[in-house]
């Protein structure tokens, strides 16, 4: 097959919105679940400041890809698409570090799990079109958030704020996918996410030098915490589901990805003990038939997310 024939082959597939993930593609996608399931119970674990934990995550995540960057042409535009997705990055990585330390797992990555319905929104608002039976996906969802905000405000104000930092996130994490999206077109997939990686942490090196929050000075658990995020939640997590792109409809990665909220939230009930609160589970459960509504209803829209 020529190489003509296997990227028109490639792209038919991700056009493809109901078409089952090539076996490869399968074994990324389920390693990315895993790695990004270990991404909110290790923030939770986590001590050191949010703006310095950013930015050894992604400096790191940036140095490991980079050898294979190298190995590729880049393209201008397609750089300018990933410096923006890298700032994008970094202010949605403020808003769910914030979320996992603030509120519960379950509760922060249920939340954050909204990033479709921010997308369908931001596409709409572009122009484009989304189905009306998608919208009743949307309000399921917003049913959920509403109830897991109103147990959190019952339970604690900073509750309640790690529920706003997580909505802020979702919204951000959408806007970071799209941009992610347009660089990808012209990218090769190790290309963008160095360039990706790699701003994000230049974003947060200055927060962090500013606010005069330290930098080196960490016990050795947070290093060894740190290096659980940059090989699960960044090179398995961020990475896998990113190299899926290229073949795989950003609809089915979607639906794939929704499975984080369950392996963060068994996670943290193993590694910290942390239990969301009965009342917030109905709250999760609907949070996330919403979002499949949305991008099953939705899927001409080409809606993606990525925790």
């Amino acid at each position: 097959m020529s190489t003509g024939e296997q990227l028109q082959g490639a792209q038919h597939s991700r056009d493809s919105h109901t078409a089952i993930p090539a076996k490869p593609d399968l074994v990324r996608l389920g390693l990315g679940i895993i790695g990004i399931g270990t991404s909110g119970p290790l923030i939770a674990m986590s001590s050191m400041p949010i703006a310095t934990l950013i930015f050894w995550r992604n400096l790191g995540g940036s140095l490991l890809t980079l050898p294979f960057a190298l190995r590729h042409s880049t393209n201008r535009n397609g750089m300018k698409w990933a410096a923006l997705a890298g700032v994008l990055l970094a202010t949605h990585f403020m808003g769910f570090f914030l979320a996992m330390r603030w509120t519960t797992v379950a509760a922060g990555t249920a939340l954050v799990a909204l990033q479709p319905i921010f997308a369908a929104l931001f596409v709409k608002m572009s122009g484009g079109h989304i189905p009306p039976k998608a919208w009743s996906g949307m309000f399921v969802s917003f049913s959920g958030v509403l109830l897991i905000s109103g147990v959190d405000l019952q339970i604690s104000f900073k509750s309640f704020l790690g529920d706003l930092a997580a909505l802020v996130s979702a919204a951000l994490a959408a806007l970071y996918m799209m941009a992610g999206s347009k660089a990808q077109r012209t990218l090769e997939t190790t290309t963008y996410t160095t360039m990706c990686y790699f701003i994000c942490a230049m974003t947060a090196l200055p927060v962090a030098l500013i606010s005069g929050v330290a930098i080196f000075d960490f016990s050795a658990r947070e290093w060894w915490i740190l290096l659980g995020l940059i090989l699960g939640a960044q090179i398995l997590g961020h990475t896998m589901f990113n190299s899926t792109l290229k073949r795989v409809s950003p609809a089915i990665v979607s639906l794939i990805i929704f499975f984080e909220v369950p392996v963060s939230s068994v996670l943290a009930i193993w590694w910290i003990g942390q239990k969301p609160p009965l009342g917030i589970i109905p709250g999760i459960a609907l949070i996330l038939i919403g979002c499949v509504l949305v991008v099953s209803r939705g899927r001409s829209s080409q809606i993606q997310v990525l925790p």
